[in-house]
């Protein structure tokens, strides 16, 4: 591996779910595979380039949009992605790419299809237990789809080459982790609650948590409470908190995530794979509510495949009966004084993680780019 000579493109990102699984992948390659050039391509947003960039990679911003939700926005999505095609496509004959990795969602699209028109393989990246759109339609010429899930095969086309790695993590989340036989005593430390909507935040997460924390009153006292509520709702978060009485730490994004995971005793988030990935990997057990919104509402069943082994709880906001932060309030006094069902569902999550995730996926470059070199010579 340390003598391959390549340059690989990582397409697409958007969201710290997408984006940092394919850093964790660069990240493995540069240090493994050092004569491996390295780029990546994604939507211009600023989330995705600054933290491309501050891992020391090269990033470029290709035209793209997402699958138009209404008729006026065709035209758009169609002459954007038309125009991203062929930057794409110029990219690749310039920088002689010699494989692309999608990592989910719209932006990978334009790269992928650039790089089949090329005869360039490309490899997909799959978080979810339901493969995204751009996984369905790019799956047939995929030279592999390296899936978290098993499951994903039957909502894809026949003969598509799914390869069950687990889902890429940054090496922070696998350091220090805490061995199952010392899970209880974690567990029993320093009280704190994790509240995670994603990278963007969740206003519905923004606005019912600190009502149900407030509600649950006594139990949770003393309890120390970390709260990622985005760019766009963290004042108006701090400022509910505040009026609640309750002494939270409220950020737009937590930087220092797999630490506070290692810290922390509950989580309540959305059921993104990557979140629960994480989670996995840091043996912490969460109260679920998947995004009522998700594509083909594949947040739920990446929960479901998570409460099947006993690791998290799922609460369903469009199933909850009366008021959500009534029914979110039960649930966390429930959970945050049984020390004992706190630590089964953290077993359930330990049993989830794959450590070896992001060596896997690796490998599955590095063996394709040694094929076609050996196919090109």
């Amino acid at each position: 591996m340390s003598t391959l000579r390549s340059h690989v493109l990582f397409a697409g990102g958007g969201t710290a779910g997408h984006l940092f699984p394919g850093l964790a992948v660069a990240d493995y390659l540069r240090r493994h595979a050092p004569h491996v050039r390295i780029s990546f391509v994604g939507t211009g947003k600023a989330f995705e380039s600054r933290y491309v960039e501050a891992a020391g990679f090269t990033y470029l911003n290709l035209p793209c949009r997402p699958f138009p939700r209404r008729a006026s926005e065709a035209l758009k999505f169609v002459t954007e992605n038309v125009a991203g095609y062929y930057a794409a496509r110029r990219y690749l004959r310039e920088q002689q790419i010699g494989l692309v990795v999608g990592l989910g969602g719209y932006a990978s699209v334009p790269a992928a299809r650039a790089a089949s028109s090329l005869d360039v393989p490309y490899v997909l990246l799959e978080q979810n237990a339901l493969p995204g759109r751009a996984t369905r339609w790019l799956a047939t010429g995929a030279a592999a789809i390296c899936s978290t899930f098993d499951n994903i095969r039957p909502h894809l086309k026949q003969g598509a080459r799914v390869r069950v790695t687990g889902n890429p993590l940054r090496r922070a989340f696998l350091e220090q982790r805490t061995p199952v036989r010392h899970l209880p005593d974690r567990l029993a430390g320093r009280r704190k609650l994790l509240v995670m909507g994603g990278s963007g935040g969740a206003q519905s997460l923004n606005e019912q948590v600190p009502r149900a924390l407030y509600k649950a009153g006594a139990v949770l006292h003393g309890w120390e409470v970390v709260h990622q509520a985005g760019e766009r709702d963290v004042a108006r978060t701090a400022e509910l908190y505040r009026k609640l009485g309750i002494a939270a730490t409220v950020a737009p994004f937590l930087e220092e995530l797999p630490q506070l995971m290692r810290e922390s005793q509950l989580a309540i988030s959305r059921a993104g794979g990557t979140t629960l990935a994480e989670l996995a990997a840091s043996g912490l057990p969460a109260i679920v509510l998947p995004f009522p919104a998700a594509t083909d509402d594949h947040q739920r069943k990446n929960a479901e495949a998570f409460s099947a082994a006993g690791a998290c709880r799922i609460l369903d906001e469009r199933e909850v009966s009366g008021r959500l932060d009534n029914r979110l309030a039960e649930v966390a006094i429930e959970l945050a004084g049984d020390h004992r069902q706190r630590v089964r569902m953290a077993q359930g999550m330990t049993s989830l993680a794959r450590p070896q995730a992001t060596r896997r996926v690796a490998r599955t470059i590095v063996a394709l780019l040694q094929t076609r070199q050996l196919s090109v010579a």
